[in-house]
């Protein structure tokens, strides 16, 4: 497993950690549909959210959640619809949120939760 990809897994856990701490409860992890992934799926109350989670350790490229361009987003939507037209959940409120999640040895995970991020 590459480093990043162990990070990934990392921030997830950490992610799924946090949600949970915060009343989420956890439907789906790793939503696979044709060529797509959506990281979770979690009800807040009577609302389906669908999560993508950014880690980094580093800021050389920008913030974990301007990772999530409009091209990544429009792909998140397709497979919100197919989950939820796989789940006959047609009439449920839904939103997106991104959480992005800085890691540093020093400090461990700094979680930024951007509620109905697009």
């Amino acid at each position: 497993m590459s480093d990043a990809h162990a990070l990934g897994k990392s921030g997830e856990e950490t992610a799924i950690a946090y949600l949970k701490k915060k009343k989420f409860k956890v439907l789906e992890r790793g939503f696979r549909f044709r060529r797509g992934e959506i990281d979770i799926i979690a009800r807040d109350n009577d609302t389906v959210v669908f999560v993508e989670v950014k880690t980094r350790q580093s800021l050389e490229f920008g913030l974990p959640e301007e990772s999530v361009t409009p091209l990544k987003q429009q792909q998140i939507r397709r497979l919100a619809e197919a989950y939820l037209a796989t789940n006959n959940l047609y009439d449920v409120p839904c939103r997106f949120d991104i959480i992005s999640l800085f890691y540093s040895r020093k400090d461990g995970y700094h979680i930024h939760h951007l509620r109905d991020a697009f």
